[in-house]
């Protein structure tokens, strides 16, 4: 008998469907895992069915819901994910796998996805994305205006101070090398605006700072604490070579984009959404401030 239609038999499927749950590995053929819907078993041969079992190799790509609705979907990026293909056409980003998620849970070929903020590709933490045309201008306005809150978490090397203050420095696309950067001359460049707050010093060597963005400008965090001499800890890009190599690298830029709060300008209601520090992250925190005290 065909593997699919014993596991139709057994587990009330369609021969669709059955044919679909052994293709994505949900069902086990005595114990080990078939992806052949037309293998003959016997019909006394064991079969087990794990319908939410997902799909080999997609397991790292899912998405962690922190909220939707019928309008947006708020998502925790993880590190090393991109928000959207570059030129080069990358199979697997944010937008990818939130477009894989919808058309999975609203049932949708082809679902809308919109992008309206972006987070950088080793930047973890929540970002927001639209999932209807009709959300799209709404929320571009919402940004635009920065009647939004995006806080951020940065460990910056040394001891920022004073303790809490903002930086207003003006930032160009190209500030001389080829990089974005602090305009070098006054009047060049477009405002932007960072508030910080040091939640934690590390001793000397490096501080815990909690970030608000009142612009939104590409790198703005990055370019602002290392402008003011405190880049964020293992930035590739606006870290100064010069720089004395730091004693507890991170694996990537420590960088998390923390929190969302607006007012939903569809449904009129008040939302402020959170993601978690992630786990390497945090533990890394905690090993800092064992090796360097407070």
């Amino acid at each position: 008998m065909r593997l699919d239609k014993l596991a139709s038999q057994r587990f009330g499927l369609s021969r669709r469907a059955a044919q679909e749950a052994v293709r994505r590995g949900q069902v086990d053929v005595a114990g080990q895992t078939c992806f052949e819907p037309g293998q003959v078993v016997a019909p006394d041969t064991p079969l087990e069915y794990h319908p939410s079992r997902p799909r080999p190799g997609t397991a790292a790509r899912q998405i962690a819901v922190l909220y939707q609705d019928r309008s947006i979907l708020i998502v925790d990026k993880p590190a090393g994910l991109l928000t959207q293909p570059t030129p080069a056409r990358e199979p697997d980003t944010l937008l990818e796998r939130a477009g894989r998620y919808l058309a999975r849970t609203r049932g949708r070929a082809r679902p809308y996805v919109g992008i309206v903020h972006r987070l950088d590709r080793d930047t973890s933490g929540v970002i927001l994305l639209v999932c209807s045309p009709q959300a799209l201008r709404p929320f571009q306005a919402l940004f635009r205006a920065h009647a939004i809150e995006r806080r951020y978490l940065a460990v910056v090397e040394g001891a920022l101070r004073p303790e809490r203050g903002t930086i207003e420095l003006p930032l160009v696309a190209d500030r001389g090398d080829g990089r974005r950067g602090v305009a070098p001359t006054a009047g060049q460049g477009v405002r932007a605006v960072t508030h910080y707050e040091v939640v934690e010093h590390f001793g000397a060597l490096a501080s815990l700072v909690a970030c608000r963005l009142e612009t939104g400008r590409t790198h703005q965090i990055r370019i602002h604490l290392a402008a003011v001499g405190h880049p964020v800890v293992s930035d590739p890009v606006y870290r100064p070579a010069s720089r004395r190599p730091f004693p507890a690298p991170f694996s990537r830029q420590a960088l998390h984009a923390e929190a969302l709060g607006f007012i939903h300008p569809i449904t009129g209601i008040g939302l402020r959404v959170e993601a978690p520090v992630p786990a390497n992250l945090a533990d890394w925190i905690a090993a800092v401030r064992v090796r360097f005290g407070r």
